[in-house]
């Protein structure tokens, strides 16, 4: 249950902080990078020296928040006990301190949500033979569609993996709308509502296991 609960508050998360990055002065995508890469080349056709070092930024940012993932969870596959709630209280800290970054329209407002969104989406890699990734919906679109490709057939129907892509695609959905309605009442303060939540989501996993070794005396 922790893990469907988890995917669908953190894709909320990426659609939030992906539609203030759409919304705000840069204009630019942050939970994904497909799109990115794809500016990246027509910045280098065009010789756009300023959208080149954006996007590179960009992604150089969400890298670096990928790889201080893989430091800290260290596994590729959803599991109690890993350290969830040291990761989450980071990209807390990283979404609170890109607010005042982006009030003032400074690109390394975008950077520190990317390098969140990197870090977040190193934490969940795989469950119940899905790739989970909560900052983008390419993959689960299309486990959605093979899905549904084999149930016409006729096919055994993974009917868990069909479920958790429809549950984070709706989360990131209702992310958008949800951040596309802050932004619109108090501009990018409406990155508060990440923060806190993944925030209060870290430091509550970290009291949990905490809980869970005093009463069991194993380590973490």
């Amino acid at each position: 249950m922790w893990v469907w609960v988890g995917g669908a508050a953190l894709s909320c998360v990426a659609g939030m902080v992906n539609v203030t990055g759409l919304l705000g002065f840069a204009h630019q995508s942050i939970t994904h990078l497909t799109g990115t890469t794809s500016l990246l080349g027509a910045a280098i056709v065009h010789g756009d020296t300023t959208v080149l070092l954006r996007t590179l930024g960009g992604i150089g940012a969400f890298v670096a928040g990928a790889v201080l993932g893989g430091l800290i969870v260290q596994d590729s596959a959803l599991k109690l006990g890993r350290r969830y709630g040291v990761a989450l209280a980071i990209e807390s800290l990283l979404l609170f301190a890109a607010v005042p970054l982006f009030q003032h329209q400074l690109f390394a407002g975008p950077l520190l949500a990317a390098t969140a969104c990197g870090l977040q989406n190193a934490m969940a890699t795989t469950y119940s033979g899905a790739v989970v990734r909560t900052s983008h919906l390419s993959g689960m679109f299309t486990d959605l569609g093979i899905g549904l490709g084999h149930a016409l057939r006729g096919m055994p129907v993974p009917q868990r993996r069909l479920w958790l892509s429809a549950l984070i695609i709706t989360g990131f959905a209702t992310g958008g709308v949800l951040g596309t309605l802050g932004f619109a009442r108090v501009g990018y303060d409406a990155l508060l509502g990440p923060a806190t939540l993944t925030g209060v989501a870290g430091i509550s996993y970290v009291a949990y296991r905490q809980l869970q070794i005093a009463r069991s005396g194993d380590r973490p």
